[in-house]
């Protein structure tokens, strides 16, 4: 009896967890074939009847439990027809609906009243018409709109004020005309009517935005005519400023024309970023041309999806991103910084995505190791190491594609101007940032049969997650770049004195590149440093050995920690680690994992038990 209990149990719970794996969102899946059935399409979708909605249909993303379709996405699948009533607006539990970059035409779909959840709506750069709804009182949700590059007509409705949540609106390059409303809309943080046919003054609730976001237009007074971008979103976490045209770059052919044509005294400040990005989109846009044709690779749920067949992005399993080649082009892009590897882009994508993508230089493997080495990179999965989302592989072009932080460096915290722009790091942060970086480190030595190395830890790759501990980028690139270090460069300092080729650094340089961190979070010195009007440098891990040697002295540690009480014995204990990290015989060294305990333990010692200062540093 008990045995035919326990069986009849095992039989419901196999059927049910079997009607989980297969659940399908029977309805959603219909009005998407019903949708496809009615409207042309140049290129081939993959929606069948008999396959999975949510783990196979291109361009569509289920909820977890796989009961509702959440977002859409077609860009550039040369879809040519009105929008049928009552097929898309039956999928009412969308977030995201994105057909920007097709041949749509008609009016906007009256039934999208009933899309009540979604959250961000492009239908850009297609050929709607007719005038924008009168009554936006339906998307309370929303935060994104883009309607640009269409034939809408009329007016702006002053009912656009009634999306609270909009944080971003793009209604440029169309036909709208008439006076601009009073729009209040305390979350908007990017906002575009340029090139439309709107008079009048701009009310005071829009005033705060730049002159870019209403030029092109009959408007008093007159506005300078300044290229508009392409239709990309500033991030709502990065508000425009009248400065924001300056400092960034547009990766489009209008606005590189237009500043060309300019030839501003704008021009010379900014001509070095303008010839890189120039030069990345002139380099690309021979590959990007085709993605119209092509249609778009959306990520799908499992493995890297968006094949590089065609010199397309791959993404790594779980990556949301819904993002490709020509989106990165099109996007508002800043230059970060150059380093040992490329330079590194801020990119701000269609959604309000940041992502940063790095452009290496001298890669110096085919594209046979490339690959390989990112899909090693890409499993690498920890809070303390930043995931790397996705790369690109082309003859003339390598590109990686990381989070954001927006932050900063661990570099640009320690060392950038004085003043607002520089952040105080405290004692507590300065020590997670160790302990993140080791944690970090010490998983990707137990990677790859306890093989893997990350070739290159510095400042300028820690950043910091979201409870303040450090974290590792630029993993595994050392190995497939080949580029010479000057020994004068701050770069120069990280590497242990056996490395004489990046290619070929091990787990024991890794532990001489983190002491030197290390020494540089305690010391806030670079780790060499130039002196002044000569050619003679000052390497930190000699500094802080001879000062050491000598005898104990408070002029080892950053003057901005001796304001923190009690921490004198923490600040000696992590010292001592550095120290021993940076030994110069690589066998004296370390493992990173017993670093990270010796770590953990220096936050645990009771003080009243401790050695002194003099007694830790002794050799």
């Amino acid at each position: 009896m008990e045995v035919r209990i326990w069986s009849s149990r095992i039989f419901l719970l196999f059927f049910y967890f079997l009607s989980i794996g297969i659940a399908e969102p029977v309805e959603d899946k219909q009005a998407l074939l019903d949708f496809l059935a009615e409207v042309p399409h140049g290129h081939s979708l993959n929606w069948r009847e008999g396959t999975s909605v949510c783990g196979n249909w291109r361009g569509v993303f289920c909820n977890r439990d796989r009961s509702r379709v959440v977002e859409l996405r077609l860009p550039g699948v040369g879809l040519n027809s009105r929008i049928p009533p009552n097929t898309l607006s039956r999928l009412t539990g969308l977030l995201i609906l994105s057909l920007r970059a097709n041949g749509l035409t008609g009016p906007f779909p009256a039934d999208f009243v009933n899309l009540t959840a979604l959250t961000g709506l492009h239908l850009q750069l297609n050929s709607f018409s007719g005038s924008l709804p009168t009554n936006f009182s339906a998307w309370k949700n929303l935060t994104l709109l883009d309607l640009s590059y269409n034939d809408f007509n009329g007016s702006i409705p002053a009912s656009i004020s009634n999306l609270t949540q909009l944080a971003a609106l793009n209604l440029s390059n169309n036909s709208l005309s008439g006076r601009i409303p009073e729009i209040q809309l305390p979350r908007l943080q990017f906002l575009n009517l340029s090139n439309n046919q709107l008079n009048g003054s701009v009310p005071k609730s829009l005033q705060r935005f730049p002159n870019s976001s209403f030029s092109g237009n009959e408007l008093t007074p007159v506005f300078p005519a300044i290229p508009s971008p392409l239709p990309s979103q500033l991030s709502p976490s990065d508000p425009p400023t009248a400065n924001s045209n300056v400092s960034k770059g547009k990766i489009t052919e209008s606005a590189l024309l237009g500043i060309v044509l300019g030839a501003t005294a704008l021009m010379f400040v900014a001509s070095a970023i303008l010839l890189v990005l120039c030069y990345l989109w002139k380099h690309n846009r021979s590959i990007a041309s085709g993605k119209e044709s092509k249609g778009h690779e959306s990520p799908e749920k499992a493995g890297a999806v968006s094949q590089d067949e065609n010199n397309q992005l791959v993404f790594f399993e779980g990556c949301t991103f819904a993002f490709d080649l020509e989106d990165l082009l099109r996007a508002s892009a800043e230059v970060l910084g150059k380093g040992t590897h490329g330079a590194a882009y801020k990119a701000v994508l269609e959604d309000t995505t940041i992502v940063v993508v790095k452009r290496l230089k001298e890669v110096s493997v085919g594209k046979k190791d490339f690959v390989m080495q990112m899909e090693v990179v890409g499993q690498v999965l920890h809070e303390n190491v930043v995931e790397l989302k996705a790369y690109y592989y082309s003859k003339d072009e390598k590109l990686i594609v990381y989070d954001y932080y927006s932050r900063g460096s661990v570099s640009s915290m320690l060392h950038g101007k004085q003043g607002e722009d520089r952040a105080q790091l405290d004692w507590e942060t300065r020590f997670r940032i160790a302990l993140g970086v080791a944690r970090g480190v010490a998983h990707i030595h137990l990677q790859q049969g306890g093989k893997l190395v990350h070739g290159n830890i510095k400042s300028s790759n820690v950043f910091l997650n979201n409870h303040n501990y450090g974290c590792v980028s630029d993993l595994g690139l050392a190995t497939i770049v080949n580029l010479p270090i000057p020994p004068w460069s701050r770069i120069a300092g990280y590497h242990a004195p056996e490395v004489v080729d990046t290619r070929k650094a091990s787990q024991a340089s890794d532990v001489y590149s983190f002491g030197v961190l290390v020494l540089e979070l305690l010391t806030g010195k670079s780790p060499i440093q130039k002196t002044g009007g000569s050619d003679e440098v000052i390497h930190l891990v000699r500094w802080v050995s001879s000062v050491v040697r000598e005898e104990w002295t408070a002029e080892v540690f950053d003057l901005q920690l001796m304001r923190y009480s009690n921490i004198e014995e923490e600040m000696v204990e992590l010292l001592r680690i550095a120290m021993a990290c940076v030994a110069r015989m690589p066998e004296q060294r370390p493992k990173m994992i017993d670093v990270v305990r010796m770590i953990e333990d220096a936050k645990k010692l009771d003080s009243g038990s401790r050695p002194s200062a003099e007694e830790m540093l002794e050799d």
